[in-house]
Parts: structure tokens; sequence; C-alpha cells
């Protein structure tokens, strides 16, 4: 039975949890504040934490701070009502592993708990170089996982975006970071992929910096946008060959998501720009 620690200030979140995760056959164990939880976590082993951000005495990103310096701590996901950049990113740069908006969806909840329960126990950090609202910069390790947290987190930047531009922008990230990920880093945990997000009232700019050594559009057998027209399914075939995950319409379907798209002379960099009016809308 999977141990989990719950750590919230308010009573009746720390029950509500409790009921819903023993229900779901968790066992489950409860701490009012940040210096009961890490006093716990020194004497017992749990296999999550549930951390509130806003408790008296520590903050939730204090504890996750603490957690850092243990030999082995366990994943922790953030609980809060405050999902400001700020608190947003303070989580990733403090290595939480995912981030929840309170009061909890149960089914939803429940599925991320289950997934960062079977997940694998290497130690992927996430690089936090800039963690201006306004301005992020990470490095990611190229691991298929760690990347779909990362978009999660981006993706809760774009909150305030109007939902047909952040669908457009979400989806067009999630294929260049895949890419990136898959193809030049070749899904190999230790090499890294660079991420900027840049935010200004008028555009919206991302930059995805691979370690590879950069692809000729040519060579790309395994991507629709390498095939014609008439033969947009030809890529499927070569990927299953070469054991790549399904899909390979990114560069395809970006080119008609974004407003510019631009790479570098090797190729192993690419900028993909979205202008917004001074309302936020596209």
């Amino acid at each position: 039975m999977k141990r989990i620690l719950v750590v919230d200030d308010d009573r009746t979140t720390r029950h509500l949890m409790q009921g819903l995760l023993k229900k779901d056959g968790y066992d489950v164990s409860l701490c009012a504040d940040g210096p009961e939880a890490l006093a716990a976590m020194q004497k017992e082993k749990f296999d999550l934490v549930l951390l509130d951000v806003w408790m008296p005495q520590m903050t939730g990103l204090d504890v996750l701070a603490q957690m850092g310096k243990m030999l082995n701590p366990p994943p922790a996901i953030v609980m809060t009502t405050d999902d400001t950049p700020e608190t947003l990113l303070g989580a990733v740069r403090e290595q939480a592993y995912d981030f929840v908006h309170k009061p909890v969806d149960a089914e939803p909840f429940l599925e991320l708990v289950q997934s960062t329960l079977e997940r694998k126990r290497e130690k992927l950090r996430i690089e936090v170089i800039s963690a201006r609202p306004n301005w992020v910069e990470l490095l990611v390790p190229c691991d298929i996982e760690t990347a779909g947290r990362i978009q999660n987190f981006i993706a809760r930047l774009e909150t305030n975006l109007p939902a047909e531009i952040r669908e457009k922008v979400g989806q067009a990230f999630h294929e260049l970071l895949l890419n990136a990920v898959e193809w030049g880093g070749k899904l190999d945990p230790t090499r890294k992929v660079r991420i900027a997000y840049v935010r200004t009232p008028r555009l919206l700019i991302y930059r995805i910096a691979d370690p590879g050594q950069g692809f000729r559009f040519e060579g790309l057998a395994h991507a629709a946008v390498s095939h014609p027209r008439e033969q947009p399914f030809e890529h499927v075939g070569v990927r299953e060959e070469k054991g790549l995950r399904p899909g390979g319409f990114g560069l395809l379907m970006t080119t008609a998501m974004v407003d510019e798209l631009v790479y570098n002379e090797k190729q192993n960099e690419v900028l993909f720009v979205k202008f917004l009016d001074a309302k936020g809308s596209a």
C-alpha cells in the first residue's frame, strides 16, 4: 500500500483529502504545518507528499526547499488556490513534481496521484535559469514524462489568454518540445533541452534549443512535413520502425498554429511567435 502525506493547515481540507485517498486504497498521514511534515518525513518513509503552499511557520515552498536537502525525498504535488506565476515558478524551482488548483477535481486528481506514484524514480532535475513571470527559462532533461510536466507548468502561465490561443500555442509547444526531446536529445535524460518563454502585452515568444546536431527537412523521413500532401501518413510506418512515439505532425501542424517559426542555421534551435493585440487576443 502506497503511503501519502497530506500537509495542509486547513483541517477540513486535510480530512477531505484523507477520505478521498483512503477510498482509493492509499495509506494516508496528515500534518498541519511544515515543521510537523518535515519531522514526519525524517521518521517515516512516504511515497508521495501533497503540500499546501500558504501555511503558518513555513510555506510549502520552504518545505520543498528543505525536502531537496534530503537523501531520497518523495515526490511532491503542490496544492493551492494561489496559481500566480510567482508561486508556480517557485514550485518548479524547488522541484515540485506537479501543481494542482484547490479545490481539487477528484477524478483527475486521483489520476495524477496514481501516475506520480508510478513514475520512474530517477532524479531528473529541472534547472530554473530565469523565473520572472514575463521571462521563464528552463533546462529540462530529455525525458518524455518530464517534458509533459513542463508543458503543464507552462500552460498555467497562459491562463489569462483566450482559450483558442491557449490551445493553439499549447499544441505547438507540445510538438516542438517533444521533437526536441525525442529527436535532438535522443531520449537521453542526461542531455538537456533549453526552453525560454517570453511574454509581452503584444506577443508570446518561445525558444526551444535541443542538444542535437541539427537536421534538414529532407532528412526527416519520420515527420509528416517531409512527405507530399498526397501521402500524408507515409511517415507513420517510418516512426514505427524507429520506435518513435505516434504522431510526427508537429512541424506541419505548428506552421499553421503560430505566426512566425524561425530556425537557426543548424536547426537545433527554434523560435515561434504568436502576436497578440492590446487585449491579449490574436
